[in-house]
């Protein structure tokens, strides 16, 4: 590792440099958002389809943050650089509240049938979980353009650049 790559803290799960963890986060960002705005069209039109809408966009949001957290651990475990950030933590401990968050929710939407399906409450989840993405975001944030985790600031140097 040349002293270009390591300058700042690094992700470890990545292809070709690049970052992994933040290709996968924009999806469960849009499934649990997406979950939100179904949650509420069910609520003021009473139509199923959306409620059936809510349990597929968790799922799916559920299963891509598993993964984004599997890719996002790995970059927290592999550099003690990234651990000693305060962002990092909060970012961590965020998304966890938040997976258990709409776990729940997905729990408990699965025990129930028929009309009714979604009630204010499950949607009181799904927006606290929207809360939450946006503080996890800016932690995000924080950490790449603030603190710039996984950004190389100058171009690595290749054999070519050496010699011209």
């Amino acid at each position: 590792m040349t002293d270009f790559e390591s300058r700042n803290p690094s992700s470890t799960a990545r292809v070709a440099g690049h970052p992994l963890h933040p290709m996968i986060v924009p999806f469960p960002i849009a499934f649990f958002f997406s979950a939100l705005v179904t949650d509420l069209l069910y609520l003021n039109t009473d139509r199923t389809g959306f409620a059936t809408a809510s349990m597929w966009l968790l799922g799916a949001g559920i299963a891509g943050a598993l993964l984004a957290a599997v890719l996002g651990f790995t970059d927290f475990l592999g550099d003690r650089r990234v651990r000693a950030l305060r962002q990092a933590w909060l970012h961590m401990i965020g998304n966890l509240a938040l997976v258990v968050l709409e776990v729940v929710n997905f729990l408990l939407r699965a025990g129930q049938t028929g009309p009714n399906t979604v009630t204010s409450g499950l949607a009181t989840l799904s927006f606290v979980a929207v809360v939450l993405l946006l503080f996890n975001g800016w932690m995000g944030w924080e950490m790449v353009y603030r603190r710039h985790v996984g950004v190389t600031d100058e171009a690595v140097r290749t054999g070519r650049e050496a010699i011209g």
